[in-house]
């Protein structure tokens, strides 16, 4: 798996049954009560960035938070909550294994997600 190495993110809109297109997604470092912004994407027609966040050889071990923007994407549908019940959805999560690949899938609804770490 050393070929794929990296971070790589995939949202899925549970409720409609397809790819969830332009959510915002923001990459931070955690390192203690530092936190670094690294990377913003916006998901493409796949529900994936156009790139890898981070790609092979860049992943550093520790801890890290993605951000997805799940409300503005939701507020473009009409069956949207009002108010949204769902705002912002924070993974975070830690690499130990740098030459692994990271992928965080992000399974949503406008009441509920999930995640895992997939392949």
């Amino acid at each position: 798996m050393a070929g794929h190495a990296g971070l790589s993110t995939h949202v899925l809109d549970t409720a409609r049954g397809c790819p969830a297109v332009g959510v915002q997604i923001e990459l931070i470092r955690v390192d203690g009560q530092n936190r670094t912004s690294l990377k913003t994407a916006t998901t493409n027609a796949d529900g994936r960035t156009d790139a890898p966040l981070i790609e092979r050889g860049a992943l550093e071990k520790g801890t890290y938070e993605l951000t997805f923007h799940v409300a503005e994407y939701f507020s473009t549908f009409e069956a949207a909550a009002k108010p949204p019940f769902l705002d912002i959805v924070t993974l975070r999560f830690t690499v130990g294994d740098t030459e692994a690949h990271y992928h965080i899938p992000l399974l949503v609804s406008p009441w509920s997600y999930s995640t895992y770490r997939g392949s």
